[in-house]
């Protein structure tokens, strides 16, 4: 009787490591690098992870994790789809923020870390709040439940006639962190959310310019931001393909 093929689901992980690496400088960049000692890494570690692979061989795989998941939550965070319903249509909620791992002004939707306690809707409307100083009502899809914990994904999309792309940069290969998407709506007609009275709550380290894009336009938008030199989020080129898709096949 032959051996049964072996699948993915046959491989499993067997102990997790500390581990730390040196980090080289970039001759392109003018960002300052240097080795992270273990003991000093805040928010981070990097990890080496024992584990057999579908046919029982061990081997070992190196990798980041946050160190800031509460106990007993299956996420990190939360990314906020947050959609303006305004007269023209709607519109998604994007910020553009700086992060020095990418060396570039990254464009991405409204998103932060669970705290202890939390659920994920509790979380995105206070992110939300404190993000962009928007009161919104999170939104369950009754239909499936949602979707559940969503892995990091890399992502480089071009057109048809191979022109214009957006790419999108995470890797799943290199840490194991994951979030929700949760929708929440946004009434612009209510008082707390006209411009004027609009009042982020940032802490002194975050520095971000809230936008809109017309749900539409999506796709078009980040192609040209992109050729204006800003980075395209994971999830926000992957919200941007599904517009495209819909549109394409008429769903």
């Amino acid at each position: 009787m032959s051996k049964p093929k072996p699948t993915p689901a046959d491989a499993k992980v067997e102990s997790i490591e500390p581990l730390v690496t040196s980090l080289l400088p970039s001759a392109h960049s003018p960002l300052t690098k240097s080795e992270q000692k273990g003991d000093d890494a805040r928010w981070t570690k990097l990890v080496k992870i024992t584990y057999r692979d579908p046919t029982g061989q061990q081997r070992t795989w190196e990798s980041a994790e946050r160190s800031t998941r509460p106990p007993n939550s299956a996420i990190d965070g939360v990314g906020i789809v947050a959609i303006l319903q305004t007269p023209t249509g709607p519109e998604i909620l994007l910020q553009k923020q700086f992060r020095p791992p990418t060396d570039k002004v990254c464009i991405e939707v409204p998103a932060g870390l669970i705290d202890a306690g939390e659920t994920p809707e509790e979380c995105a409307v206070r992110e939300l709040r404190e993000e962009t100083g928007y009161v919104g009502v999170a939104q369950r899809v009754e239909r499936s439940g949602g979707i559940g914990a969503m892995f990091n994904a890399r992502a480089v999309s071009k057109d048809e006639g191979g022109g214009a792309n957006v790419g999108s940069t995470a890797d799943p290969g290199f840490t194991n962190t994951n979030l929700c998407m949760i929708h929440v709506a946004i009434d612009t007609s209510r008082p707390e959310n006209r411009p004027e009275n609009l009042k982020p709550e940032l802490e002194e380290n975050e520095f971000i310019e809230v936008f809109s894009v017309p749900l539409r336009e999506l796709w078009e938008e980040c192609q040209r931001l992109e050729g204006e030199g800003y980075a395209i989020d994971a999830r926000v080129g992957t919200l941007a393909e599904g517009v495209e898709l819909a549109r394409k096949w008429g769903l």
